[in-house]
């Protein structure tokens, strides 16, 4: 146990690392009250400044290959997996695609779904060498949709000026490729006009 004085010390030399600001008399004067305010004074924390990872630039996407399909990957058989992962995520999408299911209501959700997976054809065109196109989208870009066609040859079909069809469980969608040059993320997000122009 410590003494008085060694005690008294310690509150005095403890005050004053407590209170810097005030005077030995003012600490004397606050103890004789026997009230005493410890003041509490805060360091100024300096933010450290967080470094933004930036990604690939498009450029560089592109002189890496990283969307190009390996030629020996290029076939309709390893992607019907796909297709079928495709259908359950469209039928859990459209709440099991009922026969008294509004079509109205399933267009517009097939219009904002992801299409990757989805078997369609080309059903109209102005350039008719597109027409009769029928295979699994492996890819959607803006303008463009790369399609693997069942004799194993990957097709890319610009959206502009085409129409394209899509069956699932009985249901034909079309889709007019004019009005649907978006990226697939920019589509969910989009409204889509019930009735607009039908044209190529």
């Amino acid at each position: 146990p410590q003494g008085s004085e060694e005690a008294k010390a310690f509150v005095n030399a403890f005050l004053k690392r407590s209170m810097p600001k005030k005077k030995d008399e003012a600490i004397q004067d606050i103890l004789t009250r026997k009230a005493v305010v410890l003041e509490h004074y805060s360091k100024k924390k300096t933010k450290q400044k967080r470094k933004k990872t930036k990604g690939f630039t498009a450029k560089q996407r592109r002189e890496m290959h990283l969307f190009e399909i390996e030629p020996e990957q290029q076939r309709y058989a390893i992607f019907l997996p796909l297709h079928e992962l495709w259908k359950q995520y469209i039928r859990d999408l459209c709440h099991g695609l009922k026969p008294d299911a509004q079509p109205h209501m399933v267009q517009g959700k097939l219009l904002k779904a992801d299409l990757h997976g989805a078997i369609v054809t080309v059903t109209k065109s102005k350039c008719p060498s597109y027409v009769g196109i029928t295979g699994i989208v492996l890819q959607e870009f803006k303008h463009v949709f790369k399609i693997i066609t069942k004799e194993d040859k990957l097709k890319v079909v610009p959206k502009l000026n085409n129409v394209f069809s899509l069956e699932i469980d009985g249901f034909i969608s079309y889709i007019y490729g004019s009005k649907f040059q978006l990226r697939a993320s920019e589509r969910s997000a989009k409204k889509f006009k019930l009735k607009g122009t039908i044209d190529l």
